[in-house]
Order: structure tokens, then sequence, then C-alpha cells
């Protein structure tokens, strides 16, 4: 997108001007006067992005605007690459002919300056057209700030649907003990996913089925991800499964089903021949077990159960339409009476289609007092109401998407690099936008806060669906709609936005071809092997993003491919990809933001350093252990460095400021915000005072030292979260009990989530935990306490609102509502000792969740005593219980 595109260019043109001017030297005043052409830009763009599909000459010209930026772009990455690889090989390279690069870049500024010029013209000549349509179109004038919203948390029970789910919820509980196929028929956009989301989330169906997965088919399905994704559910897959072929799986599977009643729903099921080759895993125990199906076909929904006729999900009426509208418009059951006439004027033209009414909602909310906008939508919802339906979808989408501000349309987009249906970790996801360079900087927010400020605002605008929610009220996870997913494709392909690979095909794939050069960000989604064992050539790609569950081992013949062939990448997402050793090619890919590296290896060499524009590493090994030479900090730019959590990394030793022969050694890094997981021994106070605004810190090996010395921990001032997992191999675990702990003054004063893992303390320390002020969120894992009795003292936990506690041989647990006045859900794991949970619980008037796995059948009852009071008093309170044979 041009937008995006200008955006990006100028920041990393200011900051080789600023940071890194010794690599563009020889061309530095012909850079400088790129920035400035290219700033022109800026102003039109904002503008003109919001009109330009419905202005033929300026969706041209902003076509020329992105192509030409993007040549700039190339030629000033390839030299600044060039720069690096001859100043990091010394003199002798340093004689390397300069002129050609230095006149390249005199040509595109030359370029760029006409194209401005031009741009310039347009701008004056059409400024009035432009504002008039952008006032008629709504928007207002550019440069005037809207006024900003709470975030709306979107909620779980959808207008209409609640009978319709009342006659399916009865049709999955009731009937025959046989394996029955429920199926729900409905075109796109109708709500099938999300009516069967919403059963999926019923307490009846969570009561009556423990084993409940969903799973997302689609018309280009993988036999082998479906059933890994259902396997998930019961276990975490392991190596060996991921080498397993379908059938092999769909045996395993039809195993693990065998064993207690279950209940999948499968969702976008396209074909016969798709439910042919799936249901193979699905066994009939006779014991009441139950499929969901959604589809748009009704011969896919008759041929897998011809017994029960499918459920065809009807339209929504003219009320419920215009309560759905007033939701997600207004946000409210009421309406003002200056709106209510247009308002149910576009429910009734919606023609009782979910999707549609939820898109206008969108567009509606951010003008929702202004009566011009509303009359303005209400006159041209007829000419989006269409007999052709899909095309009705797309008008919806792109009527939406235009309205976005020109900032949000990149990462809206960017949605479409995931897989369909792909629950996206929102850590994922700001860390990619912020690598692509969608998210600019602003004084006093940082760019991940930044970044989920974007999310939330689609979020708003109903463009954006939020799988899961933090205790904070924060996203944990989200996803699109799937029509709202082809949208983006669609447009991502007419912006050369980012290709997608689902089922690549050697033979029609040419390193040669002009058109796959022309690439910028690859999405590869399976055979990825097969697609770098054909020697692929993106000299324009900058991203490379693999979503297959295929890992495999990276021949060393084809170690060097990647960076070989992709020498401008800025994000490598191959976590897919094993490297049996450091690809030490790798270093010259100094364009690197976000790297996901998985490995055999115990090293990150010294030469990693060299990547000096990393902003997150994730290096995923096999290794206990991870020895870090290279020198994190001298890489300013990095943000986030993480490793699997069974892995303990070691840090470089920074060199005293007093005694460095390097300036460089001294240096503060302020922008690191992750370090997990890392060495006791790296925690010291030299290392922690090198980066003051560390937020999330985790750490792996024999704690009793760091623990008795906790102050250079306690010294974080703007830590957040924090794991301690005690780790004493090759001794016993059982060895690894902690006799001291630390004072509440020696943690750090803004510590809102803490994860114990092995540390075998005694429960006359949860004192200590129960003081912290900020402390919101408290995992004890397999054996963090040791002791038969825990007695809760007063005054403590105020503000905490999550409790874990896994493995332990707590027999006797005394507390009260006074002792966690603020706690919503409690979960244990395996206390396979506990008598029963309090019952002072009953009168905590804040939680809503207990959720009980593998405990003993009293504390499942008393759990249950617990469920029952607080119903009785007329609360939200849900009660999960595992197996389902502790229920009495």
């Amino acid at each position: 997108m041009a937008e995006a595109s200008v955006e990006f260019l100028l920041q990393n043109l200011k900051d080789l001007l600023l940071y890194n001017a010794h690599l563009i030297l020889d061309v530095k005043e012909q850079v400088n006067s790129l920035y400035k052409n290219i700033d022109l830009f800026k102003a039109l763009l904002k503008d003109a992005a919001n009109i330009r599909n419905k202005n033929q000459f300026l969706k041209t010209t902003m076509t020329q605007i992105r192509d030409v930026v993007y040549e700039a772009e190339d030629i000033i990455d390839r030299f600044v690459t060039e720069s690096a690889a001859r100043k990091a090989q010394g003199r002798i390279k340093k004689t390397l002919k300069k002129i050609g690069h230095t006149k390249t870049l005199l040509n595109v500024g030359k370029d760029i300056e006409s194209i401005s010029a031009e741009v310039k013209r347009i701008h004056d000549d059409k400024k009035e057209y432009i504002i008039r349509a952008l006032q008629q179109e709504g928007e207002g004038v550019a440069g005037i700030p809207k006024k900003r919203e709470a975030p709306i948390v979107e909620e779980e029970n959808v207008v209409g649907f609640k009978d319709e789910a009342e006659k399916i919820i009865k049709l999955l509980t009731k009937g025959s003990e046989e394996l029955e196929v429920i199926s729900v028929v409905g075109m796109p956009g109708l709500g099938k996913t999300t009516l069967a989301k919403m059963i999926f989330r019923d307490p009846t169906i969570k009561y009556e089925f423990y084993n409940r997965v969903w799973v997302f088919v689609s018309q280009e399905y993988s036999r082998k991800d479906v059933f890994l994704n259902i396997l998930r559910h019961f276990d975490p897959p392991s190596d060996n499964m991921y080498r397993m072929d379908d059938e092999e799986l769909a045996e395993k599977l039809c195993r693990v089903l065998e064993k207690e009643k279950y209940i999948i729903f499968m969702d976008d099921v396209w074909s016969n021949e798709a439910w042919d080759g799936l249901k193979i895993a699905f066994p009939d125990k006779k014991n009441g077990s139950r499929i969901l199906l959604t589809t748009r076909m009704k011969t896919v929904a008759r041929h897998a159960k011809r017994k029960l006729e499918p459920h065809d999900l009807r339209f929504l009426d003219d009320k419920e339409s215009w309560e759905l509208l007033k939701w997600k418009a207004l946000h409210s059951k009421e309406c003002p009476e200056e709106l209510e006439g247009d308002g149910k004027h576009i429910a009734i033209q919606c023609k009782g289609l979910p999707l549609a009414i939820v898109v206008i909602g969108g567009i509606l909310r951010d003008n929702n007092n202004e009566i011009h906008w509303w009359k303005n939508v209400a006159k041209r919802v007829d000419a989006y109401i269409v007999l052709d339906q899909v095309k009705t979808m797309a008008n919806f989408i792109e009527m939406s998407f235009n309205h976005l501000p020109y900032h949000l349309k990149a990462c809206f987009l960017y949605f479409g690099v995931f897989p369909e249906d792909f629950q996206i970790p929102v850590w994922k996801l700001v860390r990619l936008w912020i690598a692509e360079g969608f998210i600019q900087e602003i004084e006093g927010i940082s760019l991940e806060d930044r970044a989920e400020e974007y999310l939330e605002d689609l979020v708003n605008r109903n463009l954006v669906m939020v799988g899961e929610r933090r205790s904070n009220g924060k996203i944990k996870t989200c996803h699109v709609h799937d029509m709202l997913h082809v949208f983006c494709r669609m447009q991502a392909a007419e912006e050369n936005f980012f290709h997608e690979i689902k089922q690549f095909d050697p033979s029609k794939y040419s390193p040669s071809d002009h058109e796959w050069q022309k690439h910028r960000r690859l999405c590869i989604h399976s055979y990825v092997y097969s697609y770098l064992s054909s020697k692929p050539f993106g000299p324009n790609v900058r991203s490379f993003l693999c979503f297959s569950s295929d890992d495999f081992d990276l021949p060393p013949a084809d170690i060097s491919s990647i960076s070989g062939n992709f020498e401008l990448l800025r994000v490598l997402d191959g976590k897919a990809i094993h490297f049996p050793r450091f690809p030490n090619d790798l270093t010259e890919l100094i364009h690197l933001r976000y790297l996901v590296l998985s490995c055999h290896f115990k090293i990150l060499p010294e030469t990693f350093s060299r990547l000096w524009n990393l902003q997150t590493v994730i290096v995923q090994t096999t290794s206990r252990t991870l020895e870090v030479k290279a020198d994190i900090w001298k890489m300013m730019r990095l943000r986030h460095l993480k490793t699997n959590s069974n892995t303990s990394s070691s840090l470089p030793v920074p060199l005293p400021a007093n005694k460095s022969t390097n300036t460089e050694g001294s240096l503060i890094n302020g922008n690191i915000r992750t370090l997990s997981t890392i060495s006791p021994q790296s925690c010291t106070q030299d290392i922690f005072a090198r980066i003051p605004n560390l937020k999330k810190l985790g750490i792996r090996g024999p704690l009793a030292n760091l623990l008795n010395s906790f102050d250079s921990v306690g010294k974080l001032d703007h830590l957040e979260n924090l794991k301690l997992l005690n780790d004493v191999h090759p001794k016993p675990s059982s060895e690894g009990k902690i006799a001291r702990f630390p004072q509440k003054y020696q943690f750090p004063p803004k510590l809102n989530k803490l994860t114990l893992e092995n540390t075998r303390l005694d429960w006359k320390h949860m004192s200590t935990l129960g003081m912290l002020d900020s402390l919101e969120i408290l995992k004890l894992r397999d054996y963090a306490f040791d002791g038969e009795r825990w007695q809760a003292e007063d005054g403590g936990f105020r503000v905490l609102k999550v409790l874990q506690i896994g493995r332990t041989n707590l027999v006797t647990w005394v507390a009260s509502a006074r002792h966690f006045p603020r706690l919503k859900s409690l979960y244990l794991r395996h206390c396979s000792n506990l008598g029963e949970v309090p019952l002072g619980f009953a009168d905590v008037s804040s939680i809503q969740l207990i959720d009980l796995h593998r405990t003993t059948k009293s504390a499942a009852a008393s759990a249950m005593k617990i469920r029952d009071q607080q119903t009785n008093k007329g609360r939200e309170f849900k009660l999960s219980i595992f197996p389902p044979d502790q229920v009495q």
C-alpha cells in the first residue's frame, strides 16, 4: 500500500540519517533529498486514500507512487547491505566502486521528484474537490482528529440466535447414544460460525461434553493439520506426531477419542470428499458423542448424516436486524430519536444478513452522533444490496475498508497473511506489525501499546473478532471472519501487499519469472521444503512467513538458500525450518527486524550481533542451554529476546563502563522489553542496569542463590511479568527446595504477574506474595509450594484476579472472601490430596470461574456447593471439572 510504504521508507531514511549515516556517507546528500521529496506524499495520501477507489486517476497516481517508493527502497536497502558488508570485510572491500550506487540513487531521487511534483499538482488542482468528496463521505477534513472511544468487549451472545442455539443444543444433548452429525447450513455471512461458537461456549454443552474441540476445515484444508489440531486438545503434539502421515494420525486420534464421550465442531466443510477423508478418525462407541458441522453446501450436510435433516440457518427479521445494528453501531439497546428512522431503514435494507449489519454498524460507529452521516448511509445502502451475494459481501467489506484511517489499512490487510480462522496470538501480531513498519513511534507511548490501540480500534469497527481476552481485559488472541479474510487476500493481490502460497507446485514456478520476483511478502502454508528446494529467488521479498505444521531439518546444502536468495528480508518466521547448525550466512541479512529461528545448536555466536536492526528474536532450540555470545547490548533496536521455556540462556557480560575500550560497551539499551528464559547467573545488577525498561523476565535454572539475593531483580522498576522456574538438572527436581524467599520490598514495584515452578517453598511464604501491591495473576505451577496446610492470612492479595495451583501435596486450605476479595478465576491442577476448595469462596462476589483438573472428589463436591451458592445469589458462575466422574 502506498500509505504504508511511504511511512516506512520515511522512517527508514530518518533512522539511516540519524543513527547509521556511516553506511550511506557517500550518498548522504541524495538520501536527504530523497527524504524531503517523499515527505511531500504524506499529506496527499492521507486525503486521497479515502476516496481513491472512486477516482481512477488518483488510484493510478497512488499506484505510481507506491511503485517508485518500492524502487527507491530497494536501491537504498541494497546499497546499505553492500556498504555494511564492505565495512565488515575490511579495507580491501572498501575499494569497491560506489559511483554506480550513487548514480542510481540520484536517478531514483529525480524520478521521485518528478512524481512528487505531479502529485503536488494534482493536490493543488483537486484540493477543493477532495475536501468536498471527503465531506460527502462523512470523513471530515484531513488533519482534524476524531474523538477516541473506549474499547468495547465483544459480547458472547448474538442477537437473533438464541432460539436457533436452543434447537441445536437439544439435538446435541438428547436423542440416540450413537454418534450423530448435526449440520448448520447457510450462505456466507449468515452467521453459521457465530452460532456454532455460541453453542460451543454454552454451559450445557460444556457440562455435557468435557472433550469439546473446535476445528476449522475450510476449502483448502489439510487432513494432517485437522487431525493435529484436534489432538492438541488432549496433549501437546510431539515431534513423533508431526512425523506421522495422515493415516497414522487418524488411527491415533481414533484411539484417543474412543476413551470418552466427545463433541467436535467442524467449521466450514466444503465438500463430500473432505468429510469422507476426515470421518474415519471419529469412532462411534455408542456413548452419545456428537459432531456439529457448518457448511455452505446442503449436499455436504446431507452426505455427512442422512438420518437428520440439516439445520437451515434463517435470516434475521427486521426487529432483530435493528437490535443488532444498534448494538454494533452504538453499543447500546437505545438509539437517539433523530437517528432511529434512518437506522431502521438501514437495518431493513440489509435484508437480515448479519455480516452486512455488522459491517455497516462498524462504518456508523465512528459517526454515531452525526445525523447527516446516518442519512448518507441510509441513501446508499440499496446500492450495495444486489442479487449477487458474493459481490454484496465484497462491497460491504470494501465500504468498511475505505472508511478506515490510512494508518489502519495496512494493519487490517495483514490479517490475510495468516491462515483462515487462525487464532492469532496478539503478541505475535503486534511484533510483526512493528517489524513491518506499520506502527509509528509517538513520544510517551511504546510501539507495543500503540499497536494494541490499533487492534482495539479494528475490533471496535467490527472488522476483527476477539478470540480470548486476558484477565486485565487486553486481547490475547484474535482473527477475522472468513469473508473478511477473502477480502484481505483479494485486496492484497491488487496492492502487491503479499503473495500467498498454499499448495506449492514446482512445475509452475520459475526463478526467473518476473511476476515471482516482484513479491514483497511471502506467506507459505505448506510444502515449505519443496519451495526452498526449488531454489526460489526473491530479490524484493521483505517478509518470509511460514505457517506449515510440517517441521523439517534443512539439509546442510540448503542452509544458505534463504539468506542467499532473500537478501533484503525484514521478517523471517521460519519455525517449521530446523537448522542443524547456526546459519552463518544469516548474519548478512542486516535488515532483519523479526526472526524466529528453530535449531539444534547451543550457541548464538558473536557474529549474530551484526543484525543491528533486529527487534524480536525467538529461538526454538532442542538444547537445554543456549549460550548467547552475541553482544546484545550493542543491538540498540532489540526489544524482545525469547527462547523456549525449557531452555536457559546465558547472556554475555557487558564490559564495565570504566574499563571499556569500546564506548558502546557501557550503553544502556532502553528498548529491551522481554528476556525469557535466562539463567540465574545472568541476573546480575550490571546486566539489569543495561535494560531498565524490561517488562517481562523469565529465569530458569537453580534459583537458590538468586532468591537469597533478589535485589538485582527488584530494581527493575518497569517489570510486570516474572517467571521463576527452578531447574536443578541433572539433580532430581525433588532436591530443588528453596529455603529462603525474598521480602516484599525486594520485588519489582509494578509486578503484575508471577509464575513459580518447582521452588518447593513453604506455604508461609505466601504471606509475602499476598502483600505485593500490583499482583493480579499468580501461577503456582507444579511443586511451587510444599506442605499439607495453607492458612491464608488477612490483608493479603488485595488485587489478585487469577490464581492457579499445580501439583502439590496440599491437603488443607483455609481461606475466605477477605483473603481473596477480587479473585475472578481459580484453577487447580492435579491437587490430588486437597480435601476441599475453601467454601468461603462462595462469598467472593467477583469470582466467575473455578476449574478443577484431576483433583479429589471431595474437592469437586465443595466446588459444586460454591457454584450453587453463587448461582442462588444471581451471579454468573462457571464450574469445570475433569474427569467428569468426579461429579457426584
